[in-house]
């Protein structure tokens, strides 16, 4: 029996051993066919530097200098070759010290980490992943199969696909150089602010190229890769800092730098950018992010930028200001916000803000654009143009009374005024100046609501206006750039002014503009005589009626105030000769402030907004018709008409002196 069971182990271990073999190389050619398979699969270098599925957005401002980015960020001219070699060190000390000693993947490294994994309470494949930077580009491509399915899905970090990694790797180490592979790791790589690859992030924090970063900003981009979100330096910089620290250790380990410029570099860490840690406007961009064409903004596939009208130093003015105006007179605690709006006077917006938190990042709610809010007797100057445009000259006398209103279908209406009390006549130009009510509600059912409605319409007013009465009283509910703007149409004597926040887009890289913003949209809305004695009417606000808070020495100021119901609004738009500044204050809840009016704090506020605008600036008059000047040029639509106003007598002069003029 023993020569025949010895028989049998010898058939059993050569039948084991034919076996394994045979499975050794089925799993060798299969293998083998796996990696010839990805490898004539991945395309060219070249073809694989952009991951994004979308363009980037550069805004430049009013000097063409960058002051902010939206989007992917994306540079591709980074090779392994041209970048700084601290940074390629750098990248190498924390990511791969064996890059160029292994094949694409080492089993020591991931049973490494599987090994910290375990340990730290994780699961294998979660937290560490010990690949090399092959592996990572290999993952980064989603084994190309981001094509078919999503691309997130396919990053998972699942057995199946650590294990498909391997032959992936090798395909690529077979097809590409280590420089080819460095390269397109360079150029895919997310480090934080939207930004893709080495030469995006280095622009978009230090505002130079990765070709030629210093050993501490080198360092601190290093340190991006391990969580670019936590670790971006706009997001905290003493964080990104502290990593960057770490980074310089393990290239002093690895022999990259000494002793000695560790030190140096630590005790001299990266500084962001003035453009980077500034972060201004950012309520401006998100307005020209939406009201940009969305197929060469948001939407894009190509790299666009964006030339605006931005300008940082008023912006700086504003926020400044801002600040003062909350520190010196707002309660702490107080939920009170604000919005601002600065233009110059042929509509190129040159700052916003659209809340006390300045930042105005994305998502943020923009009450300078989206929030509605009625805007209280700064609607009354639209009355006042309806009526100069059809011959009511700024003296024509109207009595201050208590009225009553008929309204179809509705209450009598009986407005009232701010004070409840009544002066009894007066005339147009002291009504406006003292804003007086009833005097507008009597003005506007004489001129005619729908004339007011149009009118207002005609310089630039968007929203939705109230049919009743009480639109000459500012019921209807506007945002702050649609009155600014049409405030800037006051100061043109009349002529429509649309805002604008950008100029033109082109292609990043390509001189030609790929689009402009239409400016031909221009009219006049009404005479320019009668434009003209609107300003004098508006300048009399500032200089004896409610805005008297807004002058500033020598300076020729117009504007006007307004409160809405209850206190719930308070606005103040004014102007000089050049600039236009819209301020708004209110409760995000609606609820009414506490004893602020558009006289009050927006008026205060608009003043040291204007006072630093005009600091370095000589006095310009603004462009007014006396109501004497004007009575010479006043419009009559018929001759025979008569208007049952207590102007009457007025009225009459003026038509003596009109036909005495020019004749009948």
């Amino acid at each position: 029996m023993v020569p025949f069971i010895k028989k049998m182990f010898s058939l059993i271990r050569k039948l084991v051993l034919w076996l394994f073999l045979r499975i050794a190389l089925l799993s060798v050619i299969l293998f083998s066919t796996v990696v010839a398979y990805f490898f004539f699969q991945i395309p060219s270098m070249e073809d694989l530097l952009d991951a994004r599925d979308r363009g980037s957005v550069t805004l430049v401002d009013k000097n063409e200098d960058v002051f902010a980015w939206r989007g992917k960020q994306f540079e591709g001219s980074l090779r392994s070759e041209t970048v700084s070699p601290l940074l390629r060190k750098a990248i190498i000390a924390v990511e791969d010290r064996g890059f160029y000693r292994h094949f694409g993947i080492s089993p020591r490294g991931i049973l490494g980490a599987i090994r910290i994994n375990i340990k730290e309470g994780r699961g294998p494949l979660q937290g560490h992943g010990g690949s090399t930077i092959t592996q990572q580009v290999a993952k980064l491509l989603c084994l190309l199969q981001y094509k078919n399915k999503n691309e997130t899905e396919c990053r998972k970090p699942t057995l199946a696909r650590k294990l498909m990694e391997i032959p992936f790797s090798l395909a690529m180490e077979f097809k590409y150089s280590k420089a080819e592979i460095l390269s397109i790791y360079l150029n895919r790589v997310y480090l934080g602010a939207g930004s893709y690859g080495f030469e995006a992030a280095s622009q978009r924090y230090f505002n130079k190229s990765a070709r030629e970063v210093n050993l501490a900003e080198a360092a601190m981009l290093a340190g991006l890769l391990k969580a670019p979100s936590r670790f971006a330096p706009t997001n905290n910089l003493a964080q990104a800092t502290e990593r960057a620290s770490l980074v310089l250790g393990l290239m002093e380990k690895e022999g990259h730098i000494t002793y000695k410029e560790r030190l140096l570099a630590e005790a001299s860490p990266a500084e962001l950018s003035n453009e980077a840690s500034e972060q201004v406007g950012g309520y401006f961009v998100n307005w020209i992010m939406g009201s940009a064409p969305k197929e060469l903004s948001s939407a894009t596939s190509e790299d666009v930028i964006i030339r605006t009208t931005f300008d940082p130093k008023i912006q700086w003015m504003v926020e400044k200001s801002t600040r003062k105006i909350f520190e010196d007179f707002v309660k702490t605690g107080s939920k009170a916000e604000i919005a601002v709006v600065v233009m110059s006077k042929d509509g190129l917006v040159r700052a916003m803000l659209g809340g006390r938190d300045f930042s105005g990042g994305a998502g943020k709610f923009n009450r300078a654009v989206q929030a509605l809010r009625q805007p209280g007797s700064a609607f009354k100057p639209f009355v006042y143009a309806a009526a100069l445009d059809q011959g009511y000259s700024p003296n024509a006398v109207f009595v201050d009374e208590p009225i009553e209103v008929e309204v179809s279908g509705s209450k009598t209406y009986k407005p009232k005024n701010y004070t409840e009390d009544y002066i009894g006549p007066v005339t147009l130009n002291e009504a406006l100046g003292k804003s007086i009510n009833t005097v507008a509600v009597k003005l506007a059912t004489e001129v005619g609501i729908e004339r007011i409605r149009a009118i207002a319409k005609d310089f630039g007013i968007r929203s939705s206006i109230a049919k009743g009465p009480a639109v000459a009283l500012g019921a209807s509910e506007v945002n702050l750039l649609e009155l600014t703007a049409a405030y800037a149409g006051f100061l043109a004597s009349g002529q429509r002014v649309n805002p604008i926040g950008w100029i033109d887009l082109r292609i990043r890289g390509d001189d030609e503009v790929l689009m402009s913003v239409d400016r031909s949209d221009e009219m006049q809305v009404i005479d320019d005589h009668a434009g003209g004695a609107l300003l004098y009417m508006l300048r009399n606000v500032v200089e004896t009626g409610t805005g008297m808070r807004a002058r500033i020495p020598g300076w020729d100021l117009a504007g006007k105030t307004g409160t809405s119901q209850s206190l719930k609004d308070a606005w103040f738009i004014g102007f000089n000769a050049e600039f236009i500044c819209g301020v708004w204050m209110g409760n995000d809840d609606n609820t009414s402030l506490e004893g602020v009016t558009g006289g009050g704090l927006p008026a205060e506020l608009w003043s040291k907004i204007m006072t630093e605008l005009v600091k370095d600036s000589t006095p310009i008059a603004l462009p007014y018709m006396t109501p004497q000047e004007y009575e010479q040029f006043a419009i009559y639509k018929d001759s025979d008409s008569e208007r049952t106003t207590n102007s009457t007598s007025n009225q009459s002069l003026l038509k003596a002196l009109f036909n005495t003029l020019f004749g009948d």
